[in-house]
C-alpha cells in the first residue's frame, strides 16, 4: 500500500507518522505555541529527527466551536510557512490542513506534497476537482457539518455502518474525479460523543473494508482527557494507549502531537509482529 508524494513512493504497510503544526492561535492543545518563524522551524526539525514522515500544517482550527477564520487570513498565515519549511528542509513531505480548494492548491504550490480535509470535499464545490489537478494524495475525513456546528449532530442509528456509508460515497466521488491516492480519517472528536469515539475505535478493523490507508487522530483529544479526569496536556499516556490499539486494528499514519512517542509505539507494535 503506496502513495505517491512528489514522485517519492511511501509505503504505508509500515505505519508512518504525521507530527501536528497547529499555527492557529486557538488549537486545543497547542494554540499559539510557535509564534514565529525560528520556533515554527525548531519544532518542525525536532518532529523530524524525532522520525515524521510527514508535517501536518494547518492555520483553521478545527476545534469545536472554533471561531471562523477568513480565506485571506489562513493563506497569510500558512504560505510563507509552507515556502520557509521547504526552503530549510527540502526534502520535506508537508500535508495541508485545509476544507478550501484555493488554499488547498496554493500550498501545493508553494511546495506541500498532501492535503488533509476535515469535510472530504463537502464544504467546498472544487475541492476534489482541484485536488485532481494537483495530482495529489488526499485525506479525507468524516464529519458532519463544520467545526462551528459539529457537537449538534451526534445522533446515528448505527455510528459505524453510516461513517463506512459516508466514505464508501466520498471514495467514489473521488475516484470519478480521477483521484488516485486516497486515505481515510474516522474523524475521532468530529460530530462524535465521548461513547461514539470509543464505539468506532473498537470497530476500526472493520475500515479495512474501504481498502484506503487509515489515518488516525486521537493525539491528546477529549475523548482521552475527559476518561481520565485530566486535562490535554497529561493526556500523552492515554495517546499512546490508543494509538496503540489503532496500530493494532489496522491504522496506517498516526496523526501526532509528540512523534516520539508515537515512533516508538509503531516500532514496538512492529516487534510484536515479527
Amino acid at each position: 500500500m503506496t502513495i505517491n508524494c512528489k514522485g517519492q513512493l511511501i509505503d504505508l504497510t509500515s505505519p508512518k507518522v504525521m507530527g501536528i503544526l497547529n499555527i492557529t492561535p486557538d488549537s486545543f492543545y497547542d494554540g499559539g505555541a510557535h509564534k514565529n518563524e525560528k520556533e515554527v522551524l525548531l519544532a518542525v526539525e525536532k518532529m523530524l529527527k524525532a522520525g515524521a514522515t510527514f508535517i501536518d500544517v494547518g492555520a483553521y482550527s478545527s476545534r469545536p466551536n472554533a471561531d471562523h477564520v477568513s480565506e485571506t487570513e489562513e493563506l497569510n498565515r500558512i504560505i510563507p510557512i509552507i515556502k520557509s519549511l521547504v526552503k530549510n528542509f527540502p526534502d520535506i513531505l508537508l500535508s495541508i490542513d485545509t476544507f478550501r480548494s484555493e488554499v488547498a492548491k496554493q500550498g501545493i504550490e508553494a511546495g506541500a506534497a498532501l492535503i488533509n480535509d476535515i469535510s472530504a470535499g463537502k464544504l467546498d464545490d472544487n475541492m476534489l476537482q482541484t485536488v485532481a489537478d494537483l495530482k495529489v494524495p488526499y485525506i479525507m475525513m468524516h464529519m458532519r457539518g463544520t467545526p462551528k456546528t459539529m457537537q449538534h449532530q451526534t445522533d446515528y442509528s448505527d455510528l459505524t455502518k453510516e461513517v463506512l456509508f459516508y466514505f464508501s460515497e466520498r471514495i467514489a466521488a473521488a475516484k470519478a474525479f480521477g483521484i488516485i491516492d486516497v486515505i481515510v480519517d474516522p474523524g475521532f472528536g468530529f460530530a462524535k460523543t465521548l461513547e461514539q469515539n470509543f464505539e468506532l475505535l473498537n470497530k476500526l478493523e472493520l475500515f479495512k473494508m474501504t481498502d484506503k490507508p487509515l489515518l488516525i487522530g486521537v493525539s491528546r483529544k477529549s475523548m482521552i482527557y475527559k476518561s481520565l479526569n485530566t486535562t490535554a496536556d497529561k493526556a500523552l499516556n492515554g495517546t499512546s494507549v490508543l494509538n496503540t490499539v489503532a496500530l493494532q486494528k489496522g491504522a496506517s499514519i498516526l496523526r501526532v502531537h509528540d512523534v516520539k512517542e508515537a515512533v516508538e509505539t509503531i516500532k514496538l507494535i512492529e516487534a510484536l509482529k515479527q
